[in-house]
C-alpha cells in the first residue's frame, strides 16, 4: 500500500466522521424520539393486558358456566371435608381421597426406594389426578369437583359415592386384590334424564409426576415412558429423552401405562379406550425429583341409563416379568392383556432369546439362592459354553490363515500393483480352497454370538431382581457403581465414574488387543496395512463406550467386563493349545488331495471372484475396442 492510498483512506474516514458529527440528532429531538417510543410502548402493554384479561374473563366464564352446571345437580356434594381411606393388603398400599374419589397415593411395599426407606412411594398428594368427566344435556358433571361419602369400608373395599340433587348419584366402587391389581367402576343411579340418549362415551383425563425412585437419573429416565397398548395391536411408547405427543385419531387402546424403570401405574378399561385419544410426557431436569409429567386425555363406554357400570382395573406394582404374568390372570375382563410388555426386552429377535431363554435360567439360577453377581457369572458362563464350538471354529479359521500366511506371501507377491490387487485376492482364495480354508467361517460364527450380547444388553437394565441387589463392592447392580463423585455435571461424563464402566471398557482394549494381532498375523500384502486404519478404530470404540455406559447399570457393566475376560481367556487357551505344525500338516494333506484332483472345481468365495475378475477382464477388452473403432 503506497503513501497517497494510505492518504485517500484517511481524507474518507474523515469525511464519515464529519458527516456523522453533522447529522446526530440534539438532545431535544433525543428527548422527543425517546417519550415516543415509550407512548408506543404503553398503548401496546396496555393492548397486551386487556388481551389477556379478556382472555383469563373467557377462560373463568368457561370454568364458571361447567362449575354452574355441576353446582346445579350436584350442590351439596360441591363442598365437604376430606377424608382418606385405605386399602392395602400385603403387596400395596393405596389411599383415596373423598375429594374426587380416587386415589392420591401408592405405596409399593418391600422395595426400598432410593433414601433407603423401606418402601416405594409411586404417587402422592398433587402428583396424581384422575378426573371423570361426563357431559349431560344441561350439566357438566367432573368429579375432581365433588366430594364422596365413603360407604361399605374394608381393608380392601370402598364404595365412594357423590350425591345429586335430584336424589340421583355417583359412585365409585373399589376393590383390591391379593397382589397389585384394584378393580374399580363407575356407576350412575337416577341420573338418566340428566344425559342424552346418544351419548355413551365418557372422558379421562389422568395426570401423573413420575418420581425418581432410583439413584441415577440419567439411566432411570432412558427407561421411564408413557407406554400404551392399541386394541388388536402392538405396544408403543412416547419418547424416553424429549417432550413428546401422541394424538391416537383412530387407534383404540386396551391400557395406558405410566411407567418407571421398575415401577408402573396402568389404566386399562373394559371396553378398551376409544379413538382420539391424546398422549403427553414431559421431562423434568435432574435434581426436581422428578423423571417425567404424564398426561393421558382417553374416553371409553359409559351408559347414560345408568344400567352397565364402566368398569376400570388399574396394575399398581414392579416392572417383574414373571409378576405381572401372574397378576394379569387376575383380571375380570377375559382378554390377553400383555402387561409384561411392560418390561422391555428388545425387538423381536432379542425379545425371543430373553423371553425363553435369559428369563427361565435366570430364574432358574436365583431359585439356588446364589446371589445376583454370582448368577451373573453363571449365565455369562453358561453362554460361553453354548457358544464355544462357535468360537473354536472361528478361530481355528484364523489359525489356518495364520499358519498358511507365508505361503500365500510367496504365491502372491508378484501381485503388488494396485491394478492387480483383484487377482491377488482370486490367486489367494484358490489357494485358500485348495488347502481347505474358508476365510469367512471365521466371522459367521461370531457374527451369531452378536444377538446374545445385545439381548442382554435389554434384559440386565429391566431386571428388578437386580435392583438394591450388593455384589462385592457394588452397593446397587441396578444403577452406576461410582468410585469416585463430584457436584458438577460435566458433559459426556455426568456427575461420577463408574468402576464397573472403567473395567469394560479397559477389559475390551485388551481384548481388541488380542484379536487385532491375531488378525493382523494372518493378512497377507496390503491387507496388513489396510489393518492399521481398523485396528485405531477398535482402539477408540471402548473409549467410546465409557461415555456411552458410564450411566449404565454396574450389573450390565459387569457382564460385559466378565464376558470379555472369558473370552479372552478361550481366545488365549486356545492360542496355547493350538499346534501350527500339526496344523499346517494337515493343510499341506489337504492341499496334495486337491491337487492330485483335477476335476475338482473352484468354490465359494473364490469362484466369486473368479467370476468378477473374468467380469472386469471382458469389460476392459470391450472398452479397448471400443477405443480403436
Amino acid at each position: 500500500m503506497n503513501r497517497d492510498t494510505i492518504i485517500g483512506f484517511i481524507l474518507i474516514a474523515l469525511v464519515l466522521i464529519g458527516f456523522s458529527w453533522w447529522n446526530q440528532p440534539s438532545q431535544e429531538e433525543i428527548e422527543a424520539y425517546q417519550h415516543q417510543q415509550d407512548s408506543i410502548a404503553a398503548v401496546e402493554k396496555d393492548k397486551a393486558v386487556k388481551q389477556q384479561m379478556a382472555e383469563q374473563e373467557r377462560k373463568d366464564a368457561a370454568e364458571a358456566a361447567l362449575k354452574g352446571d355441576t353446582t346445579a345437580l350436584f350442590y351439596s356434594a360441591l363442598n365437604g371435608e376430606n377424608q382418606q381411606v385405605v386399602l392395602e393388603n400385603e403387596k400395596v398400599q393405596l389411599t383415596f381421597d373423598t375429594k374426587g374419589g380416587t386415589i392420591t397415593k401408592a405405596v409399593v411395599k418391600g422395595f426400598a426406594d432410593r433414601n433407603d426407606s423401606a418402601d416405594v412411594v409411586l404417587f402422592e398428594g398433587d402428583d396424581q389426578k384422575m378426573n371423570f368427566l361426563l357431559t349431560g344435556k344441561n350439566d357438566n358433571i367432573e368429579t375432581q369437583d365433588l366430594f364422596f361419602t365413603p360407604s361399605e369400608v374394608t381393608k380392601n373395599s370402598v364404595t365412594m359415592t357423590a350425591q345429586a340433587a335430584n336424589g340421583g348419584s355417583i359412585a365409585f366402587s373399589y376393590e383390591l386384590g391379593p397382589d397389585y391389581m384394584l378393580h374399580f367402576a363407575l356407576t350412575t343411579n337416577g341420573l338418566a334424564g340428566q344425559f342424552n340418549p346418544t351419548n355413551t362415551r365418557m372422558d379421562i383425563k389422568w395426570q401423573s409426576k413420575a418420581r425418581q425412585q432410583e439413584r441415577g437419573f440419567t439411566f432411570e429416565n432412558r427407561y421411564s415412558t408413557l407406554t400404551y397398548k392399541e386394541n388388536g395391536g402392538g405396544t408403543h411408547y412416547l419418547s424416553e429423552t424429549s417432550e413428546d405427543t401422541e394424538t391416537l385419531s383412530e387407534e383404540r387402546l386396551d391400557w395406558v401405562a405410566f411407567k418407571n424403570q421398575f415401577f408402573s401405574a396402568v389404566l386399562i378399561a373394559k371396553d378398551e379406550f376409544g379413538t382420539n385419544s391424546v398422549l403427553h410426557s414431559t421431562p423434568y431436569e435432574k435434581g426436581t425429583g422428578y423423571l417425567k409429567d404424564y398426561e393421558a386425555t382417553l374416553n371409553t363406554k359409559f351408559d347414560p341409563k345408568g344400567v352397565e357400570a364402566s368398569e376400570f382395573e388399574m396394575y399398581i406394582g414392579p416392572n417383574d416379568f414373571r409378576k405381572i404374568k401372574e397378576v394379569e390372570e387376575q383380571s375380570r375382563f377375559g382378554r390377553d392383556l400383555d402387561l409384561e410388555q411392560l418390561v422391555y426386552l428388545g425387538w423381536p429377535l432379542f425379545r425371543l432369546i430373553n423371553r425363553w431363554f435369559t428369563i427361565y435360567v435366570f430364574d432358574w439360577l436365583t431359585s439356588w439362592g446364589f446371589s445376583m453377581g454370582i448368577v451373573i457369572i453363571l449365565i455369562t458362563l453358561l453362554l460361553k459354553a453354548i457358544t464355544f464350538p462357535m468360537v473354536k471354529k472361528s478361530y481355528m479359521s484364523s489359525a489356518k490363515m495364520r499358519v498358511l500366511k507365508p505361503k500365500l506371501e510367496e504365491a502372491t507377491k508378484q501381485y503388488d500393483k494396485p491394478e492387480d490387487q483383484m487377482k491377488k485376492q482370486q490367486e489367494m482364495m484358490a489357494l485358500y480352497s485348495k488347502y481347505g480354508v474358508s476365510p469367512l467361517s471365521g466371522c459367521l460364527p461370531m457374527l451369531i454370538q452378536m444377538p446374545i450380547w445385545i439381548a442382554m444388553f435389554n434384559f440386565v437394565p429391566n431386571a428388578i431382581q437386580l435392583r438394591r441387589e450388593s455384589f462385592l463392592w457394588i452397593d446397587d447392580l441396578s444403577t452406576y457403581d461410582p468410585i469416585i463423585e463430584w457436584g458438577t455435571n460435566i458433559w459426556g461424563i455426568g456427575d461420577h465414574l463408574s468402576l464397573t464402566c472403567i473395567l469394560f471398557c479397559v477389559s475390551n482394549i485388551l481384548y481388541s488387543y488380542m484379536t487385532m494381532r491375531q488378525q493382523k498375523d494372518q493378512m497377507v500384502g496390503q491387507q496388513a496395512e489396510q489393518m492399521k486404519m481398523m485396528q485405531w478404530m477398535m482402539y477408540l470404540m471402548p473409549v467410546m463406550f465409557f461415555f456411552m455406559f458410564n450411566d449404565y447399570s454396574s450389573g450390565l457393566n459387569f457382564y460385559y467386563f466378565i464376558s470379555l475376560f472369558f473370552s479372552a481367556a478361550i481366545m488365549w487357551t486356545l492360542r496355547k493349545t493350538t499346534n501350527d505344525e500339526k496344523l499346517l500338516a494337515i493343510l499341506e494333506a489337504n492341499y496334495q488331495k486337491n491337487k492330485n484332483n483335477p476335476q475338482k472345481k473352484t468354490g465359494g468365495l473364490a469362484a466369486r471372484l473368479e467370476a468378477m475378475q473374468k467380469q472386469a477382464e471382458e469389460l476392459q477388452k470391450q472398452r479397448q475396442n471400443g477405443y480403436k473403432k
